[in-house]
């Protein structure tokens, strides 16, 4: 596999540099592969070099380039080397590229395919507690709320794949004002009866109502500030009212997360921190940094010349805290508790100012952690509706995706033998909304488009699944496809030769998504895999070959269709076997 030729080039130039291999790998890269293009396997830079201190950073960098090259000569791995403009190319002997990368697959190692590449073994490992998802209970999972979950839901599987100890949180927001309106909106509006029968639908309607009630209500809105005191105050029949809220919620989420393959370690919120902002208040005071506003607000200044052109509000007049005080106060717990090497906050991008001003509080209360913090922002989706109109609920989004998928898959004939039509249409349906979500950068908005994104053919989460069901029928339908030996000689076809290529590329992949924590390198990588499938579907029939030929081209599809069912695990995807 690539870290074999990756170490054994990396050694080659180490004895002739005389430097370590650590010095020399993050130089040596895999080729992109085209599939018309003859290329080869392993490209070095010799500009990284030159920064890394490796070779002298000043002269001609192409007559430095070839007489590098020239000092390089074949042996039992390399079988050519040649220099190109500002690189070294490595091509492998054919052979042995198809030994390596393929012994695996035989030998039940099918999971752990470039996981024990020396560039993942560079990355550190520990502890990361990834927050995401994190919508207010009593209102309905918007779909809104998918991005957060689904790049959450990534990011955490990707940190576990390299080896991390991850921790899920799911970080209600389940305290502030917008439960004073729902508690003083409840009394005037709420139904205990209407609660039971459909909870989440009940919760909306009358938030919307006292929301609008409160505009122009001034009544309203002071029964909404003396409830959420009640709260703050923990006065027994707000509490009780609270809770109840709270727990129909979080039941009614686990069954929307729960189609969305999405789990959780731990359930927690606003509310849990009571007693940390008071804490946290109390160090701000002892250190002279909290100050009342003409308003009469709690403020600190975080302005670096001290003149108040910058500051944050951490208590309202009345002496409530907000939502800031409340994630200053739940940071530390959380380095209290599960003692994290690094935390990440997955959220829109309307709140980049606001994680700002809270590492920068963190940083101020002398937490040297606050480093360790880290917020990975998104953009917004333009143009999600159902065929009844605007989306409002995230289970009106799923529904969609799985009624059109299914009437989509009806016109197939394979779909007549599938035991549940319904659970394939709704993982392909699910796969074709984090596909369409994860091509691009997270940072950009998006316009959606249902015909686009539940597409059969292009870069489409549809044609992922399509490809890997395709290859499980192939294995499915094949005598020779349990074979552990296999005839290296019998692939050395260009076709296969081009799989096995971008194979070489997966660690450095998951290596690029590690260091940005954007999916969009491992969906391209997986579709182009996909792309390159179909033309060796085509391009080598097993049906009807010798047996050893079968052979060999099984073990070259089953190691295809195992890097892409990691891959699209890793993207929070479940691969289907039929559709």
């Amino acid at each position: 596999m690539a870290c074999f030729f990756r170490q054994r080039i990396a050694e080659k130039l180490g004895k002739k540099l005389q430097q370590s291999e650590d010095a020399i790998t993050p130089a040596l890269s895999a080729v992109p592969v085209f599939r018309k293009q003859q290329t080869t396997d392993f490209k070095l830079s010799i500009s990284t070099l030159r920064v890394r201190g490796v070779l002298p950073s000043s002269g001609d960098i192409q007559l430095q380039t070839e007489h590098l090259a020239s000092q390089l000569n074949p042996d039992s791995v390399v079988e050519a080397v040649s220099a190109g403009s500002g690189v070294i190319n490595f091509k492998v002997h054919r052979k042995l590229l198809v030994q390596k990368i393929l012994a695996p697959f035989g030998k039940g190692h099918d999971e752990s395919f470039g996981l024990n590449s020396d560039l993942l073994r560079s990355l550190s490992r520990g502890t990361t507690l990834v927050e995401f998802s994190s919508p207010n209970i009593a209102k309905k999972f918007h779909a809104g709320h998918l991005r957060s979950t689904v790049i959450g839901n990534f990011i955490a599987n990707l940190k576990q794949t390299l080896g991390n100890n991850v921790i899920r949180m799911n970080y209600l927001g389940d305290w502030g004002m917008q439960f004073g309106l729902l508690g003083a909106g409840f009394d005037q509006y709420g139904s205990q009866e209407n609660l039971k029968q459909n909870p989440l639908q009940h919760l909306f309607e009358v938030y919307v109502t006292v929301n609008q009630e409160a505009e122009h209500n001034e009544q309203m809105k002071q029964a909404a500030r003396d409830f959420f005191r009640r709260l703050e105050q923990h006065e027994n029949e707000a509490v009780s009212l609270w809770k109840q809220f709270r727990e129909i919620t979080v039941e009614e989420y686990q069954r929307v997360y729960k189609r969305l393959g999405v789990r959780f370690d731990i359930y927690s919120g606003e509310s849990c921190h009571q007693d940390g902002v008071e804490e946290v208040l109390q160090q701000l005071q002892g250190r002279g940094l909290l100050k009342t506003s003409d308003k009469g607000t709690g403020v600190v200044d975080l302005s670096p010349d001290g003149d108040m052109s910058n500051v944050c509000t951490l208590l309202r007049s009345d002496g409530t805290s907000l939502y800031i005080t409340r994630d200053i106060a739940a940071a530390i717990d959380r380095m209290n508790k599960y003692s994290f090497d690094e935390m990440i906050y997955v959220t829109d991008k309307s709140q980049s100012n606001h994680f700002s001003q809270l590492f920068q509080l963190l940083h101020t209360l002398a937490h040297p952690w606050a480093d360790r913090c880290q917020h990975v922002p998104f953009g917004l989706v333009r143009g999600m509706k159902t065929r009844s109109g605007e989306v409002v609920f995230l289970e009106d989004v799923l529904d969609e995706a799985r009624t059109r998928m299914l009437r989509n898959m009806e016109q197939s004939k394979t779909t007549k033998e599938m035991e549940n039509p319904e659970e394939t249409a709704e993982k392909v349906g699910i796969t074709a909304l984090i596909v369409q979500d994860f091509k691009g950068p997270l940072l950009s908005d998006y316009t959606f488009d249902w015909d686009r994104v539940l597409q059969a053919q292009g870069d489409t989460g549809v044609f992922l699944q399509y490809t890997h069901a395709r290859l499980c029928s192939l294995m499915r339908s094949s005598e020779a496809a349990g074979a552990c030996e296999f005839d290296p000689s019998l692939l050395l076809d260009r076709t296969s030769i081009t799989v096995l290529q971008h194979l070489l590329r997966y660690d450095e992949v998951l290596h690029q998504s590690a260091q940005d924590l954007q999916p969009k390198h491992l969906v391209n990588f997986l579709l182009k895999l996909s792309h390159l499938i179909a033309s060796a579907h085509r391009e080598l029939p097993v049906k009807g070959s010798s047996r050893e030929v079968a052979q060999a081209r099984l073990r070259l599809f089953s190691g295809a269709r195992s890097v892409l069912a990691n891959g699209m695990r890793i993207l929070g995807i479940t691969p289907v076997e039929r559709m």
